[in-house]
């Protein structure tokens, strides 16, 4: 029986049949790995803002206008190179403005087409030729080619390009191809994309990420909870389910689920408009834009209040389904005295706000009643069933994980739970005790078993995991120790309504600990970061987002608006180049429309955070670790070969 290498490299002879083919394939690769690394662009949390989402993926947190301003210098004013990145950025938009008050738009294409020329083959020299024709555009590929590959010395071509661009333009095919290779730039810019969680949430377009997401060349995602509890909605876990309709709701963002996934909400409101008809739900206030039609505000009123009461019943009986959860204090129904309208919580009596509770059976205060659990029947069946929002959350799957390792960088959502010692803690799940980077391990494994798992039960618990991990004390994405809606809702008392957040908060200046974490995940301390989000960095308060001497970033800068007051700016993005790690922070995104009609960007403020000594290569990065090997491979087959080991197949 012939030994596993040789059957290796018998197999590898298949697709490298001679020696030629050998040898030309170790070439390429010894090739690539003596280029530049790709930019890696890093963002979190930018929880369904997805105009400023959007922006920032177009400009690459400024990569875009850092190439014009490399390859025009001082050539250009700078109010032609804002024009410039408006039209990389929104070209079929920019055009349609620009024809409205150009009086030759020959001229203009011309001008544009060479700038643009430019601006590509600065962004393509990076690549190989073989990566770069894999992106260009389908209608234009050749053309572009022919452009982009050409050498600035080769005179006697000169008429040859410059007919290229005078035949565009005659045959009225310069926008398109403008459209065209603006996109490819947009493309090159950034080689590979990081999202570092919660995508889902507050804003107004989670559903339009996905969609850009799931077009998006080349990515991986590190969930957040509010990612995973939408997770758990689509596979149906009803604390899940009832916690995305409270939170749309409250954000006055239903549109989200009745338009952007076509999920049916109206039994739901004509049971909270007659249940709750004569109830003002003044505890249930929207943090909704304020020019909401009042009549919808006042039916998300009561849908809030609806679901709100909903969720506390499913959740309660979650808590004694799973036992193993410990999570006995977070059931409150059945600690309120309903005729005195008080509850006790921790030994203390607390006042209700709000003691309107025409539902709830205070002998079985955890019971949904006819119509509640006609409403969730329905609910589970609309969100098992939403093609698109199935689709959305197999891709998260598919494309995610609750971390990342990647370039010797780690990558998660929330935190490594620690004690009070700054230790790894130890977390039980069902029964078993696991920590640090097993615990992630088994939590993600019990997510997909919640959408995979042919075993009744385990697919029971995986769902119960999505809900476990939106929101419990050891949970590494929520990081606090209990998630006090409850508490905010009901009670007046502000003592009531602290999540006191997990030890890794109080240890990220601590070296020693942000070493371990990092050992513990196979990274060598001496050259690798952490990259977090989940917890808004408050810039206005001077917080810094570069923690432990720059050994951890914490990137959530308050994309969603509904932070942007408590943090000072809009979001932190990181960007990771051949030159080293550059930190961006933003300012609010005003408006699409304002970034065409007056080339208005984000402003943004650069911090480099680690310069490299020498320019990192292909060869620096995994890719670059996993291409070496494949060149250890091809010479050994290439020795096969020339000692007649192998033989070739000519």
């Amino acid at each position: 029986m012939k030994d596993l290498e040789t059957r290796y490299l018998e197999r590898l002879s298949d697709l490298y049949p001679t020696i030629a083919a050998a040898s030309t394939e170790i070439i390429n690769l010894q090739a690539i790995l003596n280029l530049p690394k790709g930019t890696e662009h890093f963002l979190t949390d930018v929880h369904g803002e997805y105009e400023a989402f959007s922006h920032v993926l177009k400009n690459g947190s400024g990569s875009v206008k850092r190439k014009i301003e490399e390859v025009f210098g001082n050539t250009l004013s700078a109010k032609d190179k804002k024009s410039l990145a408006t039209l990389i950025y929104y070209p079929k938009e920019k055009m349609s403005i620009v024809r409205k008050t150009e009086t030759n738009m020959d001229d203009w294409y011309r001008v544009n087409l060479y700038r643009l020329i430019q601006v590509s083959k600065h962004v393509a020299s990076k690549y190989t030729r073989s990566k770069v024709r894999k992106a260009l555009p389908k209608d234009f590929a050749y053309v572009i080619e022919e452009l982009i590959t050409e050498k600035a010395d080769l005179n006697d071509k000169e008429s040859y390009y410059n007919e290229i661009i005078s035949t565009i333009i005659r045959i009225k095919r310069a926008e398109e191809f403008i459209k065209s290779i603006s996109e490819l730039i947009q493309r090159l810019v950034v080689d590979h994309l990081h999202i570092v969680g919660d995508i889902f949430d507050r804003g107004p377009g989670p559903h339009i990420i996905m969609d850009k997401l799931m077009a998006y060349h080349s990515l991986d995602i590190q969930w957040g909870n509010h990612d995973v509890m939408w997770m758990g909605a689509a596979a149906g876990q009803r604390g899940c389910i009832a916690n995305v309709i409270r939170i749309c709701a409250r954000y006055g963002n239903l549109d989200i689920l009745e338009d952007g996934y076509g999920i049916n909400l109206l039994p739901l409101a004509t049971f909270a408009l007659k249940v709750y008809e004569n109830d003002l739900c003044s505890c249930f206030k929207l943090k909704a834009p304020d020019k909401a039609d009042p009549e919808e505000t006042e039916m998300n009123l009561r849908i809030h209040k609806a679901i709100s009461v909903i969720q506390f019943k499913v959740e309660g009986q979650i808590i004694r389904r799973q036992k193993s959860f410990n999570m006995e204090d977070r059931a409150l129904l059945h600690r309120i005295d309903y005729e005195k309208g008080t509850i006790l919580l921790e030994g203390k009596e607390y006042k209700l706000k709000d003691t309107n509770f025409p539902t709830i059976n205070p002998a079985d205060p955890y019971a949904l009643s006819s119509e509640e659990e006609e409403i969730m029947e329905r609910l589970e069946r609309a969100f098992l069933g939403c093609e698109k929002l199935q689709q959305h959350m197999h891709f998260l799957l598919a494309k995610g994980g609750l971390y990342k390792v990647f370039n010797d960088n780690l990558l998660y959502h929330g935190c490594v739970p620690l004690d009070e010692k700054g230790k790894l803690k130890e977390v039980s799940v069902f029964g078993k005790k696991y920590k640090g980077k097993k615990l992630y391990d088994v939590l993600d494994s019990y997510v997909r078993k919640g959408f995979f798992a042919l075993d009744e039960k385990e697919r029971q618990d995986g769902k119960d995991i999505m809900w476990y991990i939106w929101l419990h004390p050891d949970s590494p994405l929520f990081g606090k120790n209990k998630m006090a809606t409850f508490e905010r809702y009901f009670i007046a008392e502000k003592e009531t309504h602290g999540e006191k957040k997990n030890c890794y908060y109080a240890f990220l200046e601590n070296e020693e600990v942000v070493d371990r974490i990092l050992v513990e995940f196979g990274l060598d301390p001496k050259r690798s970061h952490i990259v977090n989000g989940h917890v808004p960095v408050k810039r206005k308060d001077g917080e810094s987002p570069v923690k432990c001497n720059g050994k951890v970033l914490v990137i959530d800068g308050g994309f969603s608006r509904a932070y942007q007051k408590e943090t000072g700016i809009a979001g932190y993005t990181l960007i990771y180049n051949s030159y080293g790690l550059r930190l961006v922070a933003h300012e609010p995104f005003e408006s699409t429309e304002t970034a065409i009609a007056s080339e208005k960007d984000i402003h943004s403020e650069t911090m480099v955070v680690s310069r490299m000594m020498d320019r990192a290569l292909v060869g620096d990065t995994d890719i670059g670790r996993d291409l070496k090997e494949q060149v250890k491979d091809l010479e050994t087959l290439l020795a096969a070969y020339r000692s007649g080991e192998i033989t070739e197949k000519l």
